[in-house]
């Protein structure tokens, strides 16, 4: 990737809003979590706010989303409203998908966020398939499929990869490789020692990044935004991070490394890029903290309107869905 997409002052700025944003939301769902007010499944993915920060930045909010379990940074980044996600992973009527979907199953189709799947791998055929649907209506949108390393073993990645780049899809294949399907090492279960050089066996661009680099994750999403735009087809980034937490809330993590967990919460890229736009002199340190409180303020609300929302009714159980048995 090139340097041509380097972020200007004010994306930068834009992009650390979006970062202290995912880093306090996540922050206060664990805490909501512990106390009590809400009991729900929930992905931690504190460590890789940088990666869908500045990849939705360099988007436009018609484009496509679709992720994962571990998603909702990449939602946040993308748009999502507060009061509609935290009614949703709620479970209250006034969520995305009216309580019924919850943390793991979350859509705003207003700001492209389309899908969000449990099922590992999943969301690089469905963006296959909104790529296809632009190319063909020729409306210039473009997919974005995000994963973890794990999910680069199934088929459905492999299978991707091939038919975006036969067919030139407007599809960026997102890998936030954060060194740990689930509770195993990328070492015990991947024999590639880099995800991005398996794009080499479908012709495509694969480029691998420092995820917590806001700068590199910017000019490599925006890089592969302009291929995509251009007809040129799919490009493969493997932005390398750590999440700081276990593959699901009460998991003690006992199987990572100490010394990697450690060094990787030492290096936490949160606080590494906010003071690096203030040595650079882009912000100062009262316009991030005056803007800091004012997400805090916005958590805030969304929780209350949340715990606030009614549970929907019964009758919500047979309504959009395709069918039900007589």
């Amino acid at each position: 990737m090139t340097s041509n997409y380097a972020p200007d002052a004010a994306t930068q700025l834009e992009i650390y809003r979006r970062v202290a944003l995912l880093k306090a939301n996540d922050e206060r769902s664990r805490k909501v979590i512990k106390t009590g007010r809400l009991v729900m499944p929930y992905y931690s993915y504190r460590g890789q706010e940088v990666i869908p920060a500045a990849t939705m930045t360099a988007l436009e909010d018609t484009d496509y989303l679709v992720t994962i379990y571990r998603g909702i940074h990449d939602m946040l980044a993308k748009g999502m409203p507060l009061k509609d996600l935290w009614a949703e992973v709620a479970g209250r009527v006034d969520g995305t998908c009216k309580g019924k979907g919850g943390p793991m199953h979350l859509t705003y189709p207003d700001k492209g966020i389309m899908v969000t799947t449990g099922i590992v791998g999943s969301s690089m055929p469905i963006a296959c398939g909104l790529g296809w649907g632009s190319q063909l209506s020729g409306d210039g949108r473009i997919a974005v499929a995000t994963f973890g390393d794990g999910a680069s073993n199934i088929g459905a990645f492999h299978e991707s990869l091939n038919l975006a780049a036969v067919w030139k899809l407007p599809v960026i294949f997102l890998c936030q490789n954060n060194l740990y399907g689930e509770h195993t090492t990328y070492e015990k279960a991947t024999s590639a020692p880099r995800i991005a050089d398996r794009a080499g066996s479908y012709a495509i661009p694969g480029v691998r990044v420092d995820g917590n680099d806001p700068i590199e994750m910017y000019a490599a999403a925006r890089e592969a935004v302009a291929r995509a735009r251009a007809g040129e087809g799919p490009t493969l980034i493997e932005a390398m991070t750590f999440r700081f937490h276990g593959h699901v809330f009460g998991d003690a993590d006992g199987y990572m490394d100490k010394a990697q967990k450690a060094a990787a919460v030492e290096a936490d890229p949160v606080p590494r890029f906010r003071a690096r736009l203030i040595a650079e002199g882009i912000a100062t340190e009262e316009e991030l903290a005056a803007a800091e409180a004012g997400i805090e303020a916005a958590i805030d609300e969304a929780v209350e309107f949340a715990l606030a929302s009614p549970f929907p009714e019964l009758d919500e159980l047979t309504r959009d869905v395709y069918g039900v048995a007589a």
